[in-house]
């Protein structure tokens, strides 16, 4: 039997079996059984009977499998009816699917296929049943549908279709979809075939749409094709497709609009007729009003612009300039004469980049007469009253210039260049618009032609170097950096040099770094030999040192480090030359003395010497880190100037030298300076008490940067020990002595030094990285002073013998700050934070009793004592302020602070401390987030405590308002300075307290209401004559209290919207009923009316009002009540517009 009658005979219900072997034998790629070889060799009539055994074969398998029971019966682990495997049946099916794929390559023309067309079908439905995914069986099957179509067979619509829409199915659900993108390209023609009205094909064009959505679409050469496509299939879906990507334009990524763009034109362009006509209106002209319409501020504004200039880089073609010319007719004259600013500005952008708008069909002179008009109309847009217009009128007319140089006439051109020059770069009326030239002439400048000219006009703007706008100035000198790039010109004949060191000496970094960027291949020309560089760096000194100092800041961003290192040495070469005549030239020249020789001599001019230091400083520290990355370099620079540094202190005494000298020693190890790195100690310990910062800076720099640290603190805690008053003969003579000399105890000093390490981040971070002992024992002696500041509180006369009240307070606040440095360096535990909690108790406990009142007797001693207690808490508490803002305060820190506040505020005197308060008060409430304890249930204990602190501080803030109100009343002049000074706490701790919408912050607000009513409410009770009822104007109208609390309300929307919000809660509370309260509420309202803010709340606030106002309507206006409530109607009136 043949392979051919074998195979034919197997392809029945009762033979499956070896059907299915036949098909595994067929797939095995080493046996030579092969399918389509069998079928193509086989007669017409054996073909046919095959066909139709094949769809028997297929009826019988899927009558005892449907398809819908497949899925069901993996699920459910063959729990059914049924005997029949699926992967027997499915493995069947796809059998058939491979003979009826076969079959079509070898149908030939007159073949009978009507079995065949049955044996598609039911792989059809088999196809439809199943759910869209890559697996194998139903990729053969879309595959047979594929060929059915394309082979142009009986009912290739219905396979088409599907095979259409699977496969757009499959575009938009996998990961990686490009042969699924191929495949819907190469049966886009099947879309012909369906009806765009048809609800049956809602679903595909649905899929169409988010086609467009799809960034592979979009990138893909199939997908664009495709997209493109689309604009060709139905008139009426080009505006389906235009206002999907109109929506989704905000989301596209730039590369993704310049796509979309690539498509829209390429769908424009091989449009005809209809669609022609609705791409250019519906869309194409759709963007160009956009562009214009849009504010600049819009997501999308920038992208239209992207879409409308990608048709404007296509001009030169006639089919894109007859079709800008006549879509931008209707629409773009009008807007460039528009009223709204931005509008003329988008469409001068517009036009200017399309220019020149022309109909290509017209003839020579009428092309000319409209380009001629058009160049008016742009010279007329650089006079526009508008500066943002001016500036885009700027930016077009340097394009059209750059683009269309030798098209336009040149006394046009040489008009349009003096415009910009002579007049709109010396624009007084905008900075922006000054800008805008410099910017733009860097677009004429890469147009060769234009050198000539501008070569001659550039000068003119030498003194835009000066102009007092920073970005003014940044862009002139980019336009000089483009001038010198281009070589349109010298420039420093446009700037004279000495102009642009003078501004370089002076001026923000932004403007430096482009001058530096501009001179450095003068003054630092590295093709050139090191004695040449040294020469232009002196000349540089001696045109402007300042300016010398900042150039070379900026150099090694231009240059390797090893060039900056060579420019150091060759300096170092000079300076050994400016001392020569005064010392052993062997002990300092290098030993090539053909170098050594040829350097200039300074001579004795030390000005020039010391800016020399300077720059070798300057440049050491620019190549600090490279030097340390390369120990070989390091350690010769090291020998090279260590070898010289002695002599140079002893030759270049100056302080203008010894000053950089000090900072080139700190960069080399201390045995590189012997000399000078064993006295420092020893100057730092003789030096004045009222030193000045710059005397001991350095040095202090210097010792810790040689690793010295512990030696200053040594240092200054021998001084504030010694300072101490003694409690008796016994002397501490375990101490280490370092040098053998006796010198007085400087406090002050050893606070200066403290105070500098401190404040510096380096010096701070070389303090605290010491071992723990030094620093616990400056921690203990600090702390030791507080006796000192008790004697000064407790004692009426001063001991000339002890330590200044001011040095002891100064040393105060240095211990609680030095608290806080160490329990920051902490890495676990709260060591020292339970030492500033100490401090706290003592504060509690030893300074708030002298803000009690005194008897008379102890007048004095109060006059004294007072103030000074009111200080230390005032200190102490900005201290925790700062504790509290760096996130180092605990749950027990935050209670121990707010406990000692409230003392505080109980306290006779403790309103002087309210300033220190208030922030303390902000930063508890801003340690915790409102968010945080919203919507997290698991966290209740935590809210609890929250809520604990937060209603403490509650409290305290309502005692504060209390003791403002109260000194106001007593002392109206003290009061009202008390009340500014915390003015500025009140504004920061309102602004956290008001993103808490609940409880117990929440009342902070009800505090502020009520004092401000019950304020006003007195002063409306103590009016005797009708003519002093009087609505307020401002919150200057208001009492003294209310007009602070509202002036601090009323700076910010937030603060004001929910100042109204609780007016309208003590509406609803029924807490305002009597009509002088309502009516100091219709003052309030009044006043917040004359701001203009919150005119929602406030609308709300005014109804709440009227609603109880009406209920005093029945009063005598003769008497004064009456006259209330008419002033209150009026003013009600008002507030409602009534």
């Amino acid at each position: 039997m043949s392979k051919r009658e074998a195979f034919l005979e197997a392809a029945c219900q009762e033979n499956v079996e070896d059907f299915l072997r036949f098909i595994q034998l067929h797939k095995n790629k080493t046996e030579p059984f092969d399918v389509e070889e069998v079928v193509q060799e086989m007669p017409r009539d054996q073909r046919q009977t095959l066909w139709g055994k094949l769809a028997s074969l297929l009826q019988d398998v899927l009558q005892e499998l449907p398809p819908e029971r497949w899925v069901q019966g993996r699920d459910e682990g063959m729990e059914v009816e049924s005997a029949a495997d699926p992967k027997h049946v499915m493995a069947v099916v796809d059998g058939v699917t491979l003979v009826a794929a076969v079959s079509l390559k070898v149908l030939e023309d007159g073949d009978t296929y009507s079995s065949l067309l049955e044996i598609t079908h039911r792989l059809h439905d088999v196809l439809v049943s199943l759910p869209v995914s890559d697996a194998p069986l139903q990729l053969h099957i879309h595959k047979l549908c594929e060929a059915w179509w394309k082979k142009g067979l009986k009912e290739k619509e219905q396979f088409g279709r599907t095979a259409f829409f699977i496969s757009l199915q499959k575009s938009l659900i996998l990961k990686k979809p490009g042969v699924e993108i191929q495949r819907v390209w190469s049966l886009h023609d099947v879309l012909w075939s369906l009806d765009y009205t048809s609800e049956d094909n809602k679903q595909i064009i649905n899929l169409l749409i988010e086609c467009f959505l799809h960034p592979i679409y979009i990138r893909s050469d199939d997908g664009k094709r495709f997209l493109v496509f689309l604009f060709s299939w139905n008139v009426d879906f080009i505006w389906i497709i235009h206002g999907t990507i109109k929506n989704q334009l905000e989301f596209y990524s730039k590369n993704m609009t310049t796509d979309i763009t690539e498509i829209y034109f390429r769908a424009w362009n091989k449009a005809s007729g209809d669609f022609l006509e609705r791409i250019e209106n519906l869309c194409i002209q759709d963007f160009m009003q956009n562009a214009i319409l849009l504010h600049r501020t819009s997501p999308v504004h920038a992208k239209v612009r992207q879409i409308v200039s990608y048709f404007h880089t296509r001009k030169g073609c006639s089919k894109v300039d007859k079709m800008l010319c006549n879509l931008y007719k209707p629409i773009l004259w009008k807007a460039l004469s528009a009223p709204n600013f931005e509008v003329r500005a988008n469409a001068t952008l517009l036009f200017t980049d399309a220019f020149p708008v022309h109909d290509p069909e017209q003839n020579y002179k009428n092309i000319d007469e409209v380009v001629q008009k058009q160049l008016d109309t742009v010279m007329g847009l650089l006079d526009d009253p508008h500066t943002t217009v001016r500036s885009s009128a700027t930016l077009g007319v340097c394009k059209i210039l750059a683009k269309c140089w030798e098209l336009i006439p040149s006394i046009i051109i040489t008009d349009f260049l003096k415009k910009l020059v002579m007049e709109l770069a010396a624009d007084n009326s905008s900075p922006d618009v000054r800008c805008s030239v410099f910017k733009c002439l860097t677009i004429v400048l890469d147009n060769t032609l234009s050198h000539p000219i501008l070569e001659k006009l550039l000068p003119t703007l030498k003194y835009s170097l000066h102009d007092t706008s920073e970005k003014v100035r940044t862009a002139f000198l980019d336009m000089l950096i483009k001038v010198k790039a281009v070589r349109a010109a010298k420039f420093w004949d446009v700037c004279n040099m000495d102009h642009l060191l003078a501004r370089l000496a002076i001026d923000s970094h932004p403007v430096s770094k482009r001058i530096v960027d501009l001179l450095f291949k003068s003054f630092f020309p590295v093709n050139d030999s090191e004695h040449e560089w040294c020469c232009r760096c002196i000349t540089l000194i001696q045109m402007n040192p300042m300016a010398a100092r900042k150039f070379y800041q900026h150099a090694h961003k231009h240059t390797a480090p090893t060039n900056i290192i060579k420019l150091m040495l060759a300096i170092r070469r000079v300076l050994n030359s400016s001392i020569q005549t005064d010392t052993d030239l062997s002990q300092i020249n290098d030993s090539n003395k053909e170098n050594s020789a040829a350097e200039p001599l300074l001579g004795k001019d030390l000005a020039v010497v010391s800016s020399l230091l300077e720059v070798v400083a300057i440049l050491w520290r620019s190549v600090e880190k490279a030097l340390k990355q390369n120990e070989e370099a390091q350690k010769y620079t090291f020998a090279k100037f260590g070898n010289v540094m002695a002599k140079y202190f002893q030759a270049f005494e100056d302080e203008r030298c010894t000053v950089p000298l000090i900072q080139l020693a700190s960069f080399m190890p201390p045995a590189a300076v012997p000399t000078f790195s064993c006295g420092i100690l020893s100057r730092l310990r003789r030096m004045d008490s009222g030193a000045v910062l710059t005397q001991y800076s350095q040095l202090l720099d210097c010792m810790c940067c040689w690793g010295q640290a512990a030696d200053i603190l040594e240092l200054v805690t021998d001084w504030l020990t010694e300072a101490l008053p003694k409690q008796g003969d016994k002397v501490n003579t375990n101490r280490r002595v370092r040098i053998q000399e006796t010198v007085e105890a400087k406090p002050d000093l050893a606070l200066a030094y403290l105070e500098y390490l401190f404040s510096n981040t380096s010096t701070r971070e070389k303090v605290l990285a010491l071992d723990q002992k030094p620093l616990k024992q400056l921690h203990t002696v600090l702390g030791n002073w507080r006796l000192v500041l008790y004697t000064h509180l407790s004692s009426p006369t001063e001991d000339p013998k002890s330590p200044s009240m001011e040095t002891a307070l100064k040393v105060f606040m240095c211990h609680v700050r030095f608290c806080a440095h160490l329990q920051h360096n902490l890495s676990e535990g709260r060591e020292y934070m339970l030492s500033l909690e100490h401090v706290a108790a003592w504060v509690a406990e030893w300074v708030l009793p002298f803000l009690a009142k005194r008897t008379n007797d102890d007048d004095d001693e109060s006059e004294k004592s007072q103030p000074l207690a009111a200080q230390i808490t005032e200190s102490f508490l900005m201290v925790c302020r700062d504790v509290l803002l760096v996130g180092l305060g605990d749950e027990t820190f935050k209670g121990q602070i707010l406990h000692l506040c409230s003392l505080t505020l109980l306290s006779e005197a403790g309103y002087l401390c309210i300033p220190a308060v208030l922030p303390i008060l902000k930063e508890v409430v801003d340690s915790y987030g409102p968010e945080d304890n919203n919507n997290n249930p698991a966290q209740e204990n935590e809210e609890d405590a929250t809520t604990v602190v937060l209603s403490v501080v509650g409290n305290i803030f309502q005692k504060i308002i209390e003791l403002l109100a109260r000194r106001l009343r007593k002392e109206p002049e003290e009061g009202k300075q008390l009340c500014q000074s915390a003015v500025p706490g009140l504004t920061d701790f309102l602004q956290v307290a008001v993103t808490w919408d609940k409880a117990p912050l929440r009342g902070v607000f009800s505090t502020l209401f009520a004092v401000i009513i019950v304020e006003k409410r007195h002063l409306l009770q103590k009016i005797t004559h009708p003519e002093e009822v009087i609505a307020p104007e401002s919150v200057e109208d208001m009492p003294p209290l209310s007009s602070i609390l509202l002036s601090v309300i009323l700076k910010l929307p937030s603060l004001t919207r929910a100042f109204l919000t609780e007016v309208c809660s003590s509406f609803d509370s029924e807490a305002i009923s009597s009509l002088s309260e309502l009516a100091s509420v219709l003052h309030v309202l009044a006043v917040i009316r004359h701001t203009g803010q919150s005119k929602a709340g406030l609308r709300s606030a005014a109804i709440c009002v009227q609603q109880q106002l009406y209920k005093h309507a029945a009063r005598d206006t003769r008497d004064i009540q009456g006259v209330i409530y008419e002033s209150s109607l009026k003013t009600l009136n008002d507030i409602l517009d009534l």
